[in-house]
């Protein structure tokens, strides 16, 4: 009886063990990614004007990669505005690009990216800054604590975090957008003349309101787009790491960052059109198109252009966005670890 008894101890049954084994390996593997966590924050602590710089460089640099594709997409998504069927129906990127060189020359592809640069340096720098800020604020919730964090609360956070974040910036900096759209936009005749031109044409022509033409739109549009991005971008890259931690940061960025822009900008991009629309509403003389608001707009749109009407300019804003958004989060996760180890030397 005793021999049974020990045996019994120190030979549980498969089952018994099988389950002790997978609780083991569940705690060590909860364990590593706690310590891969908590040395990606360590690698990545910065200061505010670190933090600043390194979204703003980001921001503008994946703009300026991306800002050919960029004007295709604007000029394609406002086709709708002036255009009969017959044009809509022949439209297509190498057309619009060939045309863009023979009229305006190859550098008329970075029409407008002076101003781009001007708002996306501010725009980005504000919209990483806000959504560091606002997570460490949701995480200071009594029920969203380190210790009590499950997949469902941390998609949450990510998902808040990157709205609010996206609503702050973009009202912070919607003119120098409004004016960016405006100046992308014109072909032949040149009706602004460049930033400052812009910002005065528009306060004589339409009062000091025009300068915040569509930002309900763009409010709409933006914060669910941030949310998304940031949360798919998040989610990817905590599962990619835990996975495979070894992996070189800079390709689980980019992998992660143009996936996640492919999502965010699938799920808005109607809202998005609208919003280029509204902003050239007056524009250079022109007669207003939509006299209605947002959903007067939408119906406007699927009536005369159909289904495909709220999505025109997509391919090319794909063709934007998966380097476009991937450089952009590479460049700051990038920019995030040389700040911090060049402050650590300091």
């Amino acid at each position: 009886m005793q021999t049974e008894a020990r045996v019994g101890v120190v030979n549980p049954s498969p089952e018994g063990g099988g389950r002790r084994n997978n609780g083991v390996e569940t705690t060590r593997f909860k364990l590593k990614q706690q310590q891969q966590e908590l040395l990606q924050v360590q690698k990545t602590q910065i200061g505010t004007v670190s933090q600043l710089l390194a979204g703003g460089v980001a921001g503008a640099l994946s703009k300026t990669c991306t800002a050919p594709l960029a004007r295709l997409t604007i000029l394609f998504q406002v086709q709708g505005m002036h255009s009969d069927a017959a044009t809509l129906r022949k439209a297509s990127i190498w057309r619009e690009a060939s045309r863009i060189v023979g009229e305006e020359g190859f550098r008329a592809f970075w029409k407008g990216n002076l101003v781009t640069i001007a708002h996306r340096l501010p725009y980005s720098s504000l919209n990483f800054y806000a959504y560091e800020q606002y997570k460490k604020l949701l995480y200071m919730h009594p029920g969203l604590d380190s210790d009590g964090k499950s997949m469902g609360s941390e998609l949450c956070i990510h998902f808040v975090g990157g709205g609010l974040a996206g609503i702050t910036a973009a009202s912070a900096t919607y003119p120098l957008d409004l004016v960016r759209t405006r100046l992308a936009a014109q072909t032949n005749v040149t009706y602004y003349r460049g930033i400052c031109h812009a910002l005065r044409t528009i306060c004589l022509d339409e009062g000091g309101l025009g300068l915040y033409k569509g930002l309900g739109t763009t409010l709409l549009g933006v914060g669910p787009s941030i949310a998304i991005s940031f949360s798919v971008y998040e989610s990817l890259r905590s599962f990619w790491q835990a996975h495979r931690p070894h992996d070189s940061t800079v390709l689980v960025s980019l992998s992660c960052g143009s996936l996640s822009g492919i999502a965010s900008s699938t799920a808005i991009f109607p809202l998005d059109l609208v919003r280029r629309r509204k902003q050239l509403e007056g524009a250079g003389g022109r007669a207003r198109v939509y006299t209605t608001g947002l959903f007067g707009t939408f119906k406007h749109i699927f009536r005369t252009e159909g289904f495909r009407g709220l999505y025109r300019g997509i391919l090319p804003e794909y063709y934007k966005v998966v380097p476009g958004v991937g450089i952009c989060f590479m460049t700051y996760e990038t920019l995030k670890m040389v700040l911090a180890d060049v402050s650590s030397k300091l």
